[in-house]
């Protein structure tokens, strides 16, 4: 056996171990994929944004990203459109929080069905393009009208005290306005008999009107009627053209005392038996009325404005109506309750 050169190099033979497939290639195809799966979410975001918005709110958003908005902006919460938002007017401003976009989106069909309406303003706007100003502004009053008369018919429900007195409440819609009468019936008076105080249920009645329309800017106008039976017992100061006009003094009375505005009042008017609600039977219960009227700021289309209708109508009642509205009875009519002995005809 030779002997070994201890002089000889020593080779040392190293294997790699192999990797299998993943030797070829790492893992940054998965962050390549990933960064193709958002830009696509964000192209058809973008797509699904432009089907979904109108024209101005599509400007709100251009406007948000325009470099000049940005360069204006020095007020507010000193970003991008000083604290404001894109979207429509009246959003919650943040003091603390970037700006935002809001987007109205569209109501799908489902939507549509279950509330069984559509965007009534947007309808509401459309409508109104071919109005002028006053149209725009009579037709708003008339809807504020049918809020006030809908408000009051769900008082008489709610409360106790005024169940019942559904058929002594009538309210229509008139030229000069919203009319609000109190009429009597066989059996349901509003005042006593051949007197102006209010009952009990008439007072409640009438704060209940009161608080409605004190909330609208309208004046009113608000006059007593009575039926066509006269007085007896030879009393020729006192009939029935100062009871009205007395019995519409009280009703104005109580309406101020529920809060509404004195200076807001702008006529009241005793009738008498001059205006029948039932021409055909002057002598019905139901002619003792008191009648508010709501007087109309914006005119319907074709009709007098409410000033030339208040006008009308004071021309029509008599001298002395006008004169005692409002008034105390006079003492003549405290000796006739002293003398009168039979039944009351009021």
């Amino acid at each position: 056996m030779a002997k070994q050169d201890d002089n000889a190099p020593v080779i040392i033979i190293k294997r790699r171990k192999k990797r299998g497939h993943e030797a070829h290639h790492g893992g940054a195809w998965k962050v390549a994929y990933a960064d193709f799966v958002t830009a696509m979410m964000a192209f058809f975001l973008l797509l699904w944004l432009l089907n979904a918005t109108t024209e101005e709110q599509k400007k709100g958003i251009s406007d948000y990203f325009a470099p000049s908005t940005a360069s204006r902006s020095h007020t507010g919460s000193g970003m991008i459109l000083g604290g404001m938002t894109a979207g429509a007017p009246g959003a919650q401003v943040s003091r603390t929080a970037a700006p935002s976009i809001t987007v109205d989106l569209r109501p799908s069909s489902t939507d549509a069905d279950s509330e069984g309406s559509v965007d009534t303003g947007k309808k509401d706007d459309a409508e109104n393009k071919n109005l002028s100003p006053e149209e725009v502004a009579a037709k708003r009053e008339e809807a504020a009208f049918q809020k006030a008369e809908r408000e009051i018919k769900q008082a008489i429900q709610e409360m106790p005290d005024l169940k019942g007195l559904e058929k002594n409440l009538l309210i229509d819609s008139t030229p000069e306005g919203l009319r609000i009468q109190l009429v009597d019936s066989d059996g349901q008076p509003m005042f006593g008999s051949a007197s102006a105080k209010p009952l009990e249920r008439t007072a409640a009645l009438l704060a209940q009107v009161g608080r409605v329309i004190q909330t609208l800017p309208n004046k009113i106008q608000i006059s007593g009627h009575t039926d066509a039976v006269q007085f007896r017992g030879g009393s020729k100061t006192y009939g029935n053209w100062e009871l009205s006009a007395d019995r519409a003094g009280a009703s104005r009375r109580a309406l101020v005392e529920s809060g509404f505005a004195p200076d807001r009042v702008g006529m009241v008017v005793g009738r008498a038996e001059q205006d029948p609600l039932v021409p055909e039977d002057v002598n019905s219960p139901r002619n003792r009325r008191i009648s508010i009227i709501l007087l109309r700021e914006h005119p319907l289309p074709g009709t007098k404005p409410a000033q030339a209708a208040q006008a009308d109508s004071g021309a029509k009642s008599s001298a002395p109506a006008a004169a005692t509205a409002g008034k105390p009875a006079q003492p003549e009519a405290k000796k006739f309750d002293r003398d009168w002995t039979g039944p009351r005809l009021r």
